[in-house]
């Protein structure tokens, strides 16, 4: 079963968006991306990202 959490070994950041790509088994640069594109045009995206940050849970270390 998937859970979704933020990276512990792909982050840039937080893991945030590298956590999103391995719950959707797709590259982290997409998400990336997508989250970049979110953020210049609807300017929410930083604010998602830090609420996102703030809930989404630690991966467990492997």
């Amino acid at each position: 079963m998937k859970k979704l959490c933020r990276s512990a070994t792909d982050k840039k950041l937080g893991g945030v968006c590298a956590g999103i790509a391995e719950y959707l088994d797709i590259d982290a640069t997409v998400i990336r991306l997508a989250w970049v594109l979110f953020t210049l045009l609807g300017g929410a995206g930083i604010l998602a990202y830090i609420i996102a940050l703030l809930v989404m849970p630690n991966a467990p270390e492997a």
